[in-house]
């Protein structure tokens, strides 16, 4: 067996102890009457897993209006169950706003289903060739803590559009409420369809867990929504990895570009579920001659402005430093303030704002830790930059070469091209806020899983599909 990732042990065991410290067993109450492991959760993984891959088969084998059906539970009890769903995932999480959490769980009608699922030909003068796009077999899926039961709706969408089944192995501090939610799911599906088990989880969340899932033998493909950790792990097994991993999606804001609407989408997406989204913008890097009207328009779009004094206080109660000076040494993001509400980073930086303050904001340094540190936490720093391709170079720098995201407000098309080159992300937004990258507000499409470090991009149900060739010698040729 390999040696576990520290890091990932000390994560996961870490949050566990602090959880069962605070609530008890992660297993989720039963419902009345009914045994305290059903409905796809299962005492260990070896059970859980097991139960999805003898389910497999005959999600396999349905057809894709029946599959359909599956998903349409999906997306029904995300809609019916939003409320009390997001209230339970904030409650046990602590992280982000309800009523943003609840817009992702109305969000999960917009993940592509059986409608992306295809069949292709092409011909020729020597017969035919079928393309078909075929399932793996059971998916091992990881959960990450700031978007638990969206991100499941959303793999489990495409997981049984494809015509997998997935076991789920969440994040400790977010493991009750997907289990809660992964219970109904099935429940409904086989009340309505007959089809039992499609989507299991292990009771109890654990490094061991994780690993075990990683290494099974039933398990045929793995998809990590997490940390780079968490990815590191699940490649050390040989296996085919579908990894969600970090970023930090720089903003350019130019000369052309129409400030009062880039203030306002950008608030819109820096502030959703106070800025946990990896997609949301966490930097902004605004051309000189026009940052005074631009942090303006900020101010005027409802952000609030803090000063150089507060931004330093805030600093040092959302890093830590070696040496603990803020301005030397390597800074290490605390978890406290990530994914808080204003008012307490407000607290933290000594000042008092309006209640509902959607963002706060101020002025620092290119190479200051809330530029360079994936943060998520509703403050937004910006940089002054000389022109548009030094915020592109400063861009580029701040975001590592995750190439997930970027964005830039602009009028100047030849700008924007050259950012888009440069930055080479997987999602880039011009004159919008990043959501329009995900189908809101945009023609894109919506996942929570959005696969940078290896390739895949925004996560479709082709995705967790392998590609097919039948060939058919000189015949069924008509033309």
């Amino acid at each position: 067996m390999p040696r576990p990732d520290p890091s990932i042990a000390e994560t996961v065991d870490t949050v566990l102890a602090r959880w069962k410290q605070r609530h008890g067993s992660i297993q989720p109450p039963a419902t009345p009457g009914a045994p305290a492991l059903a409905d796809g959760i299962f005492s260990t993984v070896d059970e859980a897993v097991r139960a999805a891959a003898r389910a497999q088969p005959a999600v396999a084998a349905a057809s894709l209006e029946v599959r359909g059906r599956m998903i349409a539970i999906i997306r029904r009890l995300c809609a019916d169950h939003a409320e009390a769903w997001a209230r339970m995932e904030l409650d046990e999480t602590r992280l982000g706003r309800l009523d943003h959490k609840i817009e992702k769980l109305l969000s999960i009608r917009h993940v592509l289903g059986v409608e992306a699922m295809r069949t292709e030909a092409r011909s020729d003068r020597s017969g035919l060739c079928v393309i078909e796009h075929a399932p793996w077999g059971v998916i091992g899926m990881v959960l990450p803590v700031t978007h638990s039961v969206p991100t499941m709706a959303s793999n489990a969408i495409n997981v049984l559009a494809a015509g997998n089944t997935a076991i789920f192995s969440p994040h400790p501090s977010g493991a009750r409420c997907a289990a809660h939610a992964l219970r109904i799911f099935n429940r409904e599906i086989e009340r309505e369809l007959g089809f039992s088990h499609v989507l299991t989880a292990a009771a109890e969340p654990s490094l061991r867990a994780v690993e075990e899932m990683f290494r099974h033998p039933e398990v045929a493909l793995l998809c990590v929504t997490g940390g780079p950790a968490v990815v590191r792990a699940a490649m050390k097994h040989g296996k085919r990895v579908i990894a969600a991993g970090p970023g930090n999606p720089p903003v350019v804001v130019d000369e052309t570009a129409d400030l009062n609407a880039a203030a306002v989408a950008i608030i819109a997406g820096a502030s959703f579920d106070n800025n946990l989204l990896c997609i949301g913008e966490k930097e902004v890097f605004v051309v000189a001659s026009v940052a005074d009207a631009f942090l303006a328009a900020m101010s005027y779009a409802g952000a609030v402005r803090l000063d150089a004094a507060a931004i330093e206080r805030l600093t040092l109660a959302a890093f830590r430093f070696d040496p603990a000076d803020a301005g030397r040494g390597d800074a290490h993001l605390k978890r406290d303030l990530i994914g808080k509400d204003t008012d307490l980073l407000a607290a933290a930086a000594g000042v008092t704002i309006p209640p509902k303050t959607p963002l706060l904001f101020g002025e620092v340094d290119e190479n200051h830790p809330f530029v360079q540190e994936e943060q998520m936490m509703p403050f937004l720093p910006v940089v002054r930059v000389p022109d548009v391709d030094a915020g592109i170079a400063a861009a580029v720098k701040a975001e590592h070469g995750y190439r997930h995201t970027a964005l830039i407000h602009s009028r100047n098309v030849d700008a924007v091209t050259r950012m888009a080159r440069a930055m080479n992300t997987t999602l880039f937004v011009h004159n919008a806020p990043c959501s329009a990258s995900l189908g809101s507000g945009g023609a894109g499409y919506l996942s929570f899983s959005i696969a940078t470090p290896t390739g895949e991009g925004v996560t479709t149900p082709l995705t967790f599909t392998r590609e097919r060739q039948i060939a058919v010698g000189g015949a069924l040729r008509i033309t």
